[in-house]
């Protein structure tokens, strides 16, 4: 709490400057550290203390592991493998009868070469083309190509960077990908990608937080990326994998019944994580950050231009999470849904719009334009705000650096969708006076 206080008030200064161009400063995320621990209640801490020492363990057996193929394969200096995108590469929207192909197996056995020894897989990696070689990274290079001191991307070691991930679709798609390579080929021709599959699920119950989040990237890397992660979808793609399964939904009627009692365990443990972050701002429930610190389930910030704040665009996929995967939902798990709703309402912006000009992206006025949504809100005044590279916080998107305002989804029209699927739902739930 007193971290958001401190925001506020940093923010709620710069707010006095109507005429300012930069009304705060991004302040960095906290890692999760047995120090940190050691500072919660007695009862608290041994969960914990098993989850890093476990983290540290694994992180410790990953780079063993690769060292030992470097040595077999008489290599110093690693390769890269090929950048890409594991939605592209490694796709989801393919007719079932496909997923039984030699194309759909090959690139499964590429998948399954890049499995990292924890089970999980790295992130922009293009899994279209040959398995991984002896001395190849699990990933390609993805450490910012603008990098100033005291970053906050920084990685702490750029030569063990986003190993084991669930952002950008990483893990997730993987998973998702090999069972339906299973179920089409059926289970007795699929012993090798069974076998990465439960190891895979097993990653993702290993990197769960003790109070039901997850990490951006497991085994801990530090930084931002020790994080509660809504950002891009990441902790919500685990949770309809884990869904999915404990259902034994379509591809997944192979998986063994104590993965999928463990899978609805794990899901179960979200949720109560989900409704535990949604932000409260003057005493009202809103929506959900872009990533919550792990111990104190407080926003915070993540790149040096992601801040934290009320984000939309995360926001939807988590709203939506909690339509479409709960049938009977509790009286408090439909609170927040109709939080979230009315929050998305209230925020909506009519009469300007996000366009391209020749001098970059810009916010303009428009008569009859809307509804569009900022990416960002400041907690306690639900007005837009924008970070940019040199962690400074506008409340005018337009006075960003070209590169920022260039590079980034600032405004949106996804709410618009959940509020669509919010009609509906209300009408199967309605509320009770």
């Amino acid at each position: 709490m007193l971290f958001a206080i401190t925001i506020a008030l940093v923010l709620s200064a710069g707010a006095a400057m109507l005429a300012a161009a930069v009304i705060g400063t991004n302040p960095p995320a906290q890692s999760l550290t047995r120090m940190r621990v050691e500072q919660l209640p007695t009862a608290q801490r041994g969960a914990w203390l098993a989850y890093l020492e476990r983290s540290q363990k694994q992180r410790d057996a990953d780079r063993a592991a690769f060292q030992a193929e470097l040595k077999r394969a008489r290599s110093r200096t690693p390769t890269d493998p090929p950048h890409g995108f594991a939605a592209r590469s490694v796709p989801l929207d393919q007719d079932t009868s496909w997923y039984a192909s030699e194309d759909a197996r090959r690139i499964a056995d590429v998948v399954v070469s890049f499995q990292t020894p924890a089970g999980g897989w790295g992130k922009n990696l293009n899994m279209s083309e040959e398995p991984r070689h002896p001395g190849e990274r699990y990933g390609p290079n993805n450490v910012s190509g603008f990098l100033a001191p005291g970053d906050f991307d920084t990685p702490r070691d750029p030569d063990w960077n986003y190993i084991g991930t669930i952002d950008n679709d990483a893990t997730t798609t993987q998973l998702n990908f090999l069972a339906r390579v299973i179920a089409a080929v059926g289970v007795q021709h699929a012993g090798a990608y069974r076998a990465a599959f439960l190891r895979g699920m097993n990653y993702l119950f290993e990197a769960q937080f003790p109070n039901g989040g997850w990490p951006q990237v497991w085994p801990l890397e530090g930084n931002y990326h020790d994080a509660i992660t809504y950002n891009d979808g990441a902790m919500t793609h685990v949770m309809e994998l884990m869904h999915n399964v404990a259902e034994g939904n379509a591809e997944f009627a192979f998986v063994p019944a104590s993965v999928r009692t463990r899978a609805a365990s794990s899901f179960a443990r979200g949720i109560r994580c989900i409704l535990a972050t949604q932000i409260v701002s003057n005493g009202v429930l809103t929506v959900w950050p872009q990533q919550d610190d792990p111990l104190t389930l407080q926003p915070e910030s993540a790149r040096n231009y992601e801040l934290p704040a009320e984000c939309s665009g995360e926001s939807v996929s988590v709203m939506l999470l909690l339509i479409n995967d709960l049938p009977r939902p509790t009286a408090a798990e439909q609170r927040a849904v109709r939080a979230a709703a009315a929050w998305f309402r209230k925020t909506a912006v009519y009469g300007e719009r996000w366009e391209r000009t020749p001098g970059g992206r810009e916010l303009a006025a428009s008569p009859g334009a809307g509804p569009i949504w900022s990416r960002y809100y400041q907690i306690g005044t639900d007005r837009p705000i924008f970070g940019d590279r040199d962690k400074s916080i506008h409340d005018n998107v337009n006075e960003l650096s070209r590169e920022r305002r260039n590079g980034y989804n600032w405004y949106d029209v996804s709410p618009e969708r959940a509020l669509d699927r919010f009609k509906t739902w209300s009408e199967e739930h309605p509320e009770t006076k």
